[in-house]
C-alpha cells in the first residue's frame, strides 16, 4: 500500500507542479525561478542578489544572470546600501506581476481542489501539514520550501506548517516557540 500512496503521491505532486508552474511564469513572463524571486522579493524586499538566489535555489551566478533578466524585464530593480551591498527591490510593475502570478498560480489550484467539500478539504490540509513540515527538515530552508507559496494564504487564521518548523528547528529544546497565527514563513 505504501509504494501506491507515494506513486500517487507523486504523479499528483508532478501534475499540480505542471498546471501550477505554467500558469505562474506565463503570467511574471519569466522563467520558474524569476516568478520565484518575484515572489521572495515581494514577500522579502530588499535582499542581496546571493541571499534572494539562495531563498529560490539558486547559485550566486545563476542569480545574478536571474536577476538581469527581471531588470531587463522591469519587474526589479538593484539599489545601492552602505558598503558594497546592492538590495534587489520589485518595481511597480513587479508589483503588479506578483499579483498576476499569484492569481495564476491559485486559479489552477483552485479547480483541482473544486471537488473536495469542506470535510475533506480539512482532511487533506491535515495531511499536507507534516508533510511540508517533513520537507523542510529535509531542505533546512522554509524560503526554499515556500518560494512560489501565496504566504497570505498559508497564514491568515493558521500557523503556516513550514515556518513551524522553522521555528522548531531554531528552537529544538522549546517547542513553543510558535508565533502568531498569521506569522509568515521564516519569521
Amino acid at each position: 500500500m505504501h509504494d501506491r500512496v507515494a506513486n500517487l503521491l507523486g504523479a499528483t505532486a508532478l501534475a499540480v507542479t505542471d498546471l501550477m508552474l505554467a500558469g505562474a511564469t506565463r503570467a511574471a513572463g519569466v522563467s520558474t525561478s524569476g516568478a520565484a524571486a518575484v515572489l521572495v522579493l515581494r514577500a522579502t524586499p530588499g535582499l542581496s542578489v546571493t541571499e534572494l538566489g539562495r531563498r529560490v535555489g539558486l547559485t550566486q551566478p545563476a542569480a545574478a544572470r536571474m536577476v538581469a533578466t527581471l531588470e531587463s524585464s522591469g519587474l526589479a530593480s538593484r539599489r545601492a546600501t552602505p558598503g558594497r551591498a546592492v538590495a534587489m527591490h520589485l518595481t511597480a510593475a513587479g508589483e503588479r506581476s506578483a499579483v498576476r502570478l499569484l492569481a495564476a498560480r491559485a486559479a489552477p489550484l483552485a479547480e483541482v481542489l473544486s471537488d473536495l467539500d469542506a470535510s475533506q478539504l480539512v482532511t487533506l490540509a491535515g495531511l499536507l501539514e507534516p508533510v511540508l513540515a517533513r520537507l523542510h527538515g529535509r531542505t533546512g530552508s522554509s524560503e526554499l520550501v515556500c518560494r512560489l507559496c501565496d504566504r497570505a494564504a498559508c497564514t491568515t487564521d493558521a500557523v503556516c506548517p513550514v515556518g513551524e518548523a522553522a521555528r522548531r528547528a531554531a528552537h529544538p529544546a522549546n517547542d513553543e516557540t510558535a508565533g502568531p497565527a498569521g506569522e509568515e514563513v521564516g519569521r
